[in-house]
């Protein structure tokens, strides 16, 4: 029954709030506001949105618009100069995961001195601990995707290294305030948001069939389990339907507090291998690729029979008494969302990649791999690459 929970984020959420960010207490005067490299949060109004809140309020903005889908090492090394160069004293997040994360990393190196990799877990990074504290942070997701809104952590990736990993940790880098409005959530194309709500999926899955999982982890994941199997198919095929777009970002949100209440497994780490190495793979269509041939080894392993059954009920499946049962509805999600034929040559990965990519997943971020309830070997984690690979 023990289980350590600490959720400082104040939330903001329900269609329209970003109209009132303007009343809440912000934590500085000058904001740098984060966006993607591409044109969503222009063309539909967010950006424009988001500054006027910030005005009313007497914040004065300056833009910061080079965040890729896979945030790099050299983009948030900028990001973080531009915010020092043009003395912001908080960040302001505006996109989907890449954007929140990328600018959670940005708040935290820049106030620091050296390198970005000084403070960097993994392979080769020094993991030293902060100088001075993050700037403060304040999220508006416009995609229900990482639930990044409401954790410490932020993905980066280095291409010299080909390390995929999370960055952060510390309670100082929560952001202070998230607002989800599922009204910036409406135009999200229907590819995009079946990658999104599979990788929400996936951190409340982990999470369910972790070792750490405890009664809070439960409680959340399950939560945002049930919603994405009665709501995600519904957002893909009609993306303005109000309701589903809700649910799923709850869903979302609700997948964020299940990795601070609980944590993910080592599906994420692998998924993070293929990505560190073939950048243009989106991070939940690699998880959607590696994932039936995944829980299908943990279910083999018997790793924890009656949560899989659990799993399975929660996605609609009702009947469902076998653990194979949650591989059965996670198919049947993936068909209706129009997922289920990804392929991993698609993107350009090689078969005989399998173990690199398997020793990489470890090397960067092994600590996930401590949350299996059966442990995975290289050889294993290769296997799993192989069966996922047609």
């Amino acid at each position: 029954m023990d289980f350590n929970v600490y959720l400082p984020t104040r939330v903001l959420f329900g269609a329209g709030r970003l109209n009132g960010l303007h009343t809440q207490s912000l934590p500085g005067h000058k904001a740098m506001v984060v966006i993607s490299d591409g044109k969503s949060a222009r063309a539909n109004g967010a950006l424009t949105r988001t500054e006027e809140q910030l005005h009313m309020a007497g914040v004065e903005t300056v833009l910061f618009d080079k965040v890729g889908a896979n945030p790099l090492k050299t983009v948030v090394e900028e990001g973080a100069a531009f915010a020092r160069a043009n003395a912001c004293d908080f960040v302001v997040a505006l996109g989907g995961g890449s954007v929140m994360d990328a600018a959670k990393v940005m708040a935290m190196y820049a106030p620091q001195p050296g390198e970005l990799w000084d403070y960097v877990a993994g392979a080769t990074g020094k993991n030293k601990p902060l100088a001075h504290a993050p700037l403060p942070v304040v999220a508006i997701t416009t995609t229900a995707g990482t639930g990044s809104e409401v954790d410490q952590w932020g993905v980066v990736t280095n291409p010299e290294t080909h390390e995929k990993i999370g960055c952060g940790g510390m309670d100082s880098l929560f952001p202070v305030l998230a607002v989800v409005d599922a009204e910036l959530m409406t135009t999200v194309p229907p590819k995009l948001t079946a990658y999104q709500g599979f990788d929400t999926l996936f951190h409340a899955v982990e999470g369910y069939i972790s070792a750490f999982a405890n009664p809070m982890s439960d409680m959340v994941q399950a939560a945002s389990i049930t919603r994405v199997g009665k709501y995600l198919a519904r957002a893909v095929h009609k993306g303005d339907d109000m309701e589903a777009r809700e649910n799923m970002a709850f869903a979302n949100t609700l997948s964020g507090w299940s990795m601070v209440t609980g944590s993910c497994t080592s599906e994420h780490s692998m998924e993070h291998a293929l990505s560190a190495y073939h950048p243009g793979l989106p991070h939940g269509a690699g998880l959607i690729m590696i994932s039936k041939a995944y829980f299908t080894h943990f279910i083999n392993k018997h790793a924890c029979d009656g949560r899989f059954v659990e799993l399975a009920q929660m996605l609609g499946m009702t009947e469902a008494k076998e653990p194979m049962d949650f591989i059965k509805a996670l198919g049947k999600l993936q068909k209706d969302c129009g997922v289920d034929n990804l392929k991993m040559s698609d993107y350009g990965i090689k078969k005989e990649e399998c173990m690199l990519l398997a020793q990489n997943a470890r090397a960067t971020m092994g600590g996930l791999f401590a949350c299996d309830r059966v442990p995975l070997t290289d050889e294993e984690c290769a296997a799993i690459y192989e069966k996922s690979y047609c």
